[in-house]
């Protein structure tokens, strides 16, 4: 047995076998805690741009994750989904099935994405839709552009053309999606708008227009026509691509 030591007198640790002792280390703490450390001092200092998105992710994957690293998830994340902007938009129950991801990790992420629209949707509130066409498309290129079914939006607008509501009215398949033109204008009605945008994806890639979303169109913009509720456009939202049928001379 040892002999007791001094009153007030520590006993070093011990050097591990064939090394230095922890205090002469170059790295005392190799763990989690002192790599956030560094990352989040990063962020601070550097600003957002500092970082890859693999370590933005990394970074939000903190929050979900007390202990552990998380830059090998992180990485193996965008290998998977093809970038941070698609981890987020990816289907939930994907992200479910991931290995390494839980409940906690899966709602961050999702409380991410959800956070960037509402910052997106709050920028189109406040002015005119028509007239902030280059924001409502970054927008709409957000909301759905990643999305893997058809996915069928409409924008209801008031008087001035300001933004009421934005609300998915149906999802398909790949790509079909069915709509109802009187429940698109019963929307209308309840909402009090006097004007329409209609948006949806082509997980295809291809913003192109169908005859079945030509027809569609028509019809949505007959039945708003007896109420005195316009169709300003019908925006089919592609990878990186849209297609207006106003702009194409498509409305009639």
């Amino acid at each position: 047995m040892a002999p007791a030591l001094p009153q007030g007198v520590t006993r070093p640790s011990p050097a591990p076998a064939g090394g230095l002792a922890p205090a002469e280390l170059p790295f005392p703490s190799t763990g989690p805690h002192g790599h956030r450390g560094r990352m989040r001092d990063k962020l601070l200092s550097r600003g957002p741009d500092a970082l890859a998105d693999y370590e933005l992710l990394e970074m939000l994957l903190f929050l979900a994750m007390p202990k552990g690293d998380a830059k090998p998830l992180a990485k193996s994340l965008i290998n998977r989904f093809g970038s941070f902007a698609r981890v987020l938009a990816a289907p939930q129950r994907e992200l479910m099935e991931t290995r390494g991801l839980g409940p906690h990790s899966v709602a961050a992420l999702k409380l991410v994405q959800a956070a960037a629209l509402r910052m997106q949707q709050a920028e189109l509130i406040e002015a005119p839709v028509l007239n902030n066409w280059d924001r409502l498309m970054a927008y709409l290129n957000a909301a759905i552009s990643r999305e893997r079914i058809e996915q069928f939006r409409v924008l209801f607008l008031d008087t001035k053309n300001r933004l009421i509501a934005d609300e998915a009215q149906a999802r398909g398949t790949v790509n079909h999606t069915p709509v109802y033109p009187r429940e698109v204008v019963k929307r209308a009605l309840e909402l009090h708008a006097t004007a329409l945008i209609l948006v949806h994806n082509h997980p295809s890639g291809d913003p192109t227009p169908s005859a079945a979303d030509v027809e569609m169109t028509k019809e949505v913009k007959r039945a708003g026509a007896v109420l005195s509720i316009v169709l300003h456009d019908h925006v089919i939202v592609g990878n990186g691509q849209w297609f207006s049928f106003r702009r194409e001379g498509l409305l009639g």
